[in-house]
């Protein structure tokens, strides 16, 4: 019997095959959406997975600011941060946050779904969001995926 076939394979940043991914966020549900897009980061759906290590895709989302939220979460759910300081609880809303930007509420929501290490930061730099239709990465050659296929 050959040994070498039972042996797993483990990869580095070197041989990590890294790809350009755009989504479309028009009508998704924002959870659910991200869910799958902090796996894409993080490169859960290859077969070339390697925990330790970033060989994740890098992932484009357009039209993030169509994106929903079942139910009544735009105002009932409240998000906390806290400055440092005595008093400096701060709470906000995803309506907040949408008033500043999509991308700001995504973000917020795709890194709280990475590790909290220094892997899950360098893996959050791999996501690129965009509120409309446009956007400035076709130098990339992504290509379109469909987020609904996966599971």
């Amino acid at each position: 019997m050959e040994y070498n076939s039972y042996k797993t394979a483990s990869f580095n940043k070197a041989t990590a095959k890294k790809e350009w991914v755009v989504i479309d966020a028009e009508g998704q549900i924002l959870g659910r959406m991200c869910s799958k897009v902090a796996k894409l980061l993080r490169g859960k759906y290859k077969p070339s997975y390697t925990p330790n290590v970033d060989c994740g895709d890098n992932v484009i989302i357009i039209n993030a600011a169509k994106v929903q939220l079942t139910g009544n979460k735009w105002n009932d759910r409240v998000y906390v941060r806290y400055t440092g300081f005595p008093g400096g609880q701060r709470e906000f809303t995803p309506a907040d946050l949408m008033k500043k930007g999509a991308d700001k509420l995504v973000r917020r929501v795709v890194k709280g779904m990475l590790p909290k290490n220094r892997l899950g930061a360098r893996q959050i730099t791999n996501l690129y969001i965009f509120d409309g239709a446009e956007h400035n990465m076709q130098a990339q050659q992504p290509k379109q995926i469909d987020i609904n296929i996966l599971k």
